[in-house]
C-alpha cells in the first residue's frame, strides 16, 4: 500500500531559510535508505508559502486566488515523500526515523493514498481502464 508522508511546514521553513549541509546530509541519508529499502517512490521538498498560491472554490462563483505567504505554518506542508509498504505500522516506522537534525520538524501527517479498489463499484471497468491510461500518459512526463 502507498502512503503520502506529509512534512508539515515550520517558521524556518517559512522563513526561507537554506537547509544546513549537515541538515542536507542526514535527510540525503535517510533518503538512501528508503531508496534501497525499496520503499520510496517519490519525495519532493516545498519552497515557502510565500511563493506559492491557493485557489479557493466557492459555490457557482468564479475561483478566487490568493497569493501567499499565508499565516498558519503548521497548517502548511513543507515536503512530502510517497512510500510503498506492507503496513501502516511500517510507514510509521520509517517516519519516526526523519532525521530532525534543526529540532523544526514538529509533525508529520501519515495519509494511506487511495488505490482503485477503494472505489468499489463506482469505479466501472471502462473508469478503471480510462484512469490506467491517463497514469501511464503522465508516467511519460515524469
Amino acid at each position: 500500500m502507498r502512503f503520502m508522508v506529509i512534512m508539515k511546514a515550520s517558521e524556518e521553513s517559512e522563513a526561507n531559510s537554506v537547509p544546513t549541509t549537515e541538515m542536507l546530509t542526514e535527510m540525503g541519508k535517510f533518503n538512501e535508505e528508503l531508496v534501497k529499502a525499496g520503499v520510496m517512490l517519490a519525495g519532493e521538498g516545498l519552497l515557502p508559502s510565500s511563493e506559492g498560491a491557493r485557489v479557493r472554490f466557492a459555490g457557482n462563483t468564479e475561483p478566487t486566488v490568493i497569493d501567499g505567504p499565508f499565516a498558519e505554518s503548521k497548517e502548511l506542508v513543507a515536503g512530502f515523500w510517497i512510500l510503498q509498504v506492507k503496513s501502516k505500522e511500517e510507514v510509521i516506522e520509517w517516519v519516526k526515523r526523519v532525521p530532525n537534525t534543526d529540532g523544526a520538524h514538529h509533525e508529520i501527517e501519515i495519509r494511506r493514498i487511495a488505490e482503485a479498489e477503494d472505489f468499489g463499484d463506482n469505479l466501472t471497468p471502462e473508469l478503471r481502464e480510462a484512469e490506467e491510461k491517463l497514469r501511464a500518459e503522465a508516467a511519460k512526463n515524469a
